[in-house]
């Protein structure tokens, strides 16, 4: 009998069981149902939009590359010597010309006394050497007179000929001498002059005469050897940014466009370039050209080696079909938007062809559409689903000018 009460427990506990299983999955069904991506005959989503636009919408690439100076200039001695003094330092402007160094110019000094010395004893055997000439050539005269006299003999003409000839010979000798001082004389005077180092550069306008010392690399009182670099002076006005293209935006920079520049020591403040320089060829290993661009920095705000950001528009499309942002979507790795049916109250996923894009808005290239599309609620969304519009004039998300990065 016992046995019997028990089998009747167990029977009751495994129905009432049963019953509550039962219940709980068609509480998440239900619950499921309504949570889910709305459909045509289900709950509708509520959702967001916005009407497709016309506008232009300006394809701007963004880059990143470096500054650097437009030229520079390493300042080395010519000569060997010690440097006796130093005349600028790191951030000092020079222009063309200016003395920047000295070297200890005792020896080229001394180099200099000797050959004024040489050239002195040379010119004083020259004029030696003159005077044993012109007796010479009297005494050749005065035996030629007396040989036709028949006073002399025919030998003693042709000895005083032979005088005559080795007098004027010396005296060639004596000058090419002459000459061969000068140039040594010169040539101390040069060495002489490469003990004071100026700063040397082809000026290009009064804009390009004035540089700035951007390295120091001695000290004074070290011992240099020839084209040891002493300082090293840059242009800092204007500056040269230097990016590579990718091959996609190859075909859209020219020379001549107008560039955005922005730099991280400058947070907020856009600077201006030019297109300077395009590479011809693209290299095999990255696929990229370099492009050079022409920044102008009167006020010295930007410096050789910032990182920079550049932005080039490479194309405007005027009366281009557009939508915000928020409205592209992804369905079956298929691009679209979802256009709204506002009789039907239900929406369509269009696979479109994006193009260009700017602060928040994207260029649908294909194909043509117009209406409102969803731009807030569309994942919950699928083909055919029933939506209300709690809100149809949001303006797209601001987002910053699109670009490729490199």
């Amino acid at each position: 009998m016992k046995k019997l009460f028990v089998a009747i427990v167990l029977v009751g506990a495994l129905a009432l069981l049963g019953l509550l299983v039962q219940r709980r999955l068609a509480d998440q069904t239900e619950a499921g149902s309504g949570s889910g991506r709305g459909r045509g005959n289900g709950r509708a989503v509520a959702v967001e939009a916005h009407p497709v636009e016309t506008r232009t919408i300006r394809d701007v690439a963004g880059f990143t590359g470096t500054l650097r100076p437009k030229s520079r200039v390493v300042v080395a001695p010519n000569v060997s010597g010690r440097l006796e003094e130093l005349k600028v330092n790191i951030g000092d402007f020079v222009n063309s010309e200016d003395l920047v160094a000295v070297l200890d110019s005792a020896e080229y000094d001394q180099a200099v006394a000797q050959a004024e010395a040489e050239l002195e004893v040379s010119q004083a055997n020259l004029a030696d050497s003159r005077s044993n000439l012109e007796l010479a050539r009297r005494e050749y005269e005065r035996v030629q007179e007396l040989r036709e006299e028949r006073v002399v003999s025919e030998a003693d003409l042709d000895q005083a000929q032979g005088k005559y000839a080795a007098a004027d010979a010396g005296h060639e000798v004596v000058k090419a001498q002459i000459k061969q001082r000068e140039a040594a004389l010169e040539a101390a005077r040069v060495r002489q002059r490469y003990t004071r180092i100026h700063a040397t550069w082809a000026n290009e306008g009064d804009a390009d005469s004035q540089r700035v010392v951007a390295e120091r690399f001695v000290d004074a009182g070290s011992m240099l050897r020839a084209n040891d670099p002493i300082v090293s002076i840059v242009q800092a006005d204007p500056l040269t940014a230097v990016i590579h293209v990718i091959e996609r935006d190859y075909p859209g920079i020219t020379v001549g466009q107008e560039a955005n520049i922005r730099s991280d020591a400058w947070p907020g403040r856009t600077f201006s370039g030019q297109v300077a320089r395009k590479a011809p060829v693209l290299k095999e290993e990255s696929r990229q050209a370099r492009v050079e661009l022409e920044v102008p920095n009167p006020d010295l705000l930007l410096a050789p080696g910032m990182f920079v950001r550049v932005s080039i528009e490479l194309e405007a499309h005027e009366d281009a079909t557009a939508v915000p942002a928020s409205a592209v979507s992804r369905r079956n790795d298929e691009t679209g938007v979802f256009l709204i049916d506002r009789q039907a109250d239900t929406v369509e996923f269009v696979p479109v062809v994006t193009g260009a894009s700017e602060d928040g808005w994207v260029q649908i290239i294909e194909p043509e559409i117009d209406g409102m599309v969803v731009t807030l609620g569309h994942h919950l969304l699928e083909d055919g689903a029933s939506v209300t519009v709690v809100s149809d004039d949001a303006a797209p998300a601001p987002a910053r000018t699109a670009g490729r990065e490199e």
